[in-house]
């Protein structure tokens, strides 16, 4: 079966990539705006989905792999920056506090579906101000929801997390290979 991943993300081409999967990639263009009153989970399933529904559409007879993931503080939503002001506003309200990634997950296949959120729990050392200013300066923070990433210059922002790796740089990855086993009889190659 043909296997679509329908995300513009390059973390989430390189994780699927390793899995040992061969797909193509085709960027969806969904509105990611939360409505009011959303709860993060409801959001990033929600979002999955209609990036999966989207690409669908046109493919299906494929498998379509879709993901959304949110960085949370309390029940606020933090996105991807607008600007280096914004990065630098996110990353100060994290700095030293414990937060959460949260990733919608969407499979659409000819026959079977399945979606799920996965929750990881990101805790962040106190950071200087000059540490912040010279981590937004970098550009690193730009296209990543909650302003870091931990897969590349902002691994040395986090002291720990609980739960799955994969899940904050973007896609849940063991979770994802094991429902292409599980419902979609679809196994890596070597």
């Amino acid at each position: 079966m043909k296997i679509v991943l329908a995300s513009s993300s390059p973390r989430r081409k390189e994780l699927l990539a390793q899995a040992g999967f061969s797909f193509e990639i085709i960027s969806p263009d969904v509105d990611e705006t939360p409505f009011p009153r959303e709860l993060p989970e409801q959001h990033a399933i929600r979002i999955a989905r209609a990036k999966a529904l989207v690409v669908q559409e046109k493919h299906q007879d494929a498998l379509v792999i879709a993901a959304d993931t949110n960085v949370v503080q309390g029940t606020r939503i933090l996105g991807k920056p607008v600007d280096a002001e914004e990065a630098v506003s996110m990353l100060k309200h994290l700095s030293g506090k414990t937060h959460e990634v949260v990733s919608g997950v969407a499979m659409l296949g000819p026959e079977n579906s399945c979606q799920w959120a996965i929750h990881t729990q990101v805790e962040f050392r106190d950071l200087a101000h000059e540490e912040i200013l010279a981590y937004v300066a970098s550009g690193d923070p730009m296209d990543k929801a909650g302003g870091y990433g931990i897969q590349s210059l902002g691994a040395h922002l986090v002291r720990s997390i609980q739960g799955s790796y994969t899940n904050v740089v973007g896609l849940p990855l063991a979770e994802v290979v094991e429902a292409m086993r599980q419902v979609f009889g679809i196994v890596p190659h070597a």
